[in-house]
């Protein structure tokens, strides 16, 4: 991820293989990573059994919070794609319980298709 996206809020995809080792202590049994992306030093992970929501804290991001989405706990979720003069994707998902939507903003380019899937697999099937 470059430092301007960084800087101006898109997430981008993060490499599962190297997010597994510092969420294993954390996981369920039998969960695994399906999707992961990173917003500066925050993170949403996408597993067969949750949607995570990690929110590092503080100057040195030692303070962390883990919040989990059950899937069963969205209502509903929508992805909009990015178009020629709106170069951004966007994520919103309903909780249940929740008046306003989850929003993440997401950097051009990013697989926005394999998300709206995840959900869609794990919500609805």
């Amino acid at each position: 991820m470059g430092l301007l996206d960084a800087l101006i809020g898109n997430a981008s995809e993060v490499d599962l293989e190297e997010l597994a080792s510092e969420l294993t202590p954390i996981l369920a049994d039998n969960e695994q990573l399906s999707l992961a992306y990173k917003l500066v030093r925050d993170m949403f992970v996408f597993t067969n059994k949750r949607l995570l929501l990690i929110d590092k804290q503080g100057v040195t991001g030692k303070k962390v919070s883990y919040h989990s989405v059950p899937y069963k706990s969205i209502t509903h979720f929508e992805v909009e794609t990015s178009g020629h003069f709106d170069m951004d994707a966007e994520l919103k998902i309903w909780i249940s319980g929740q008046a306003q939507p989850l929003v993440k903003e997401l950097k051009s380019g990013t697989d926005v298709v394999s998300i709206q899937k995840t959900i869609a697999n794990y919500a609805f099937g």
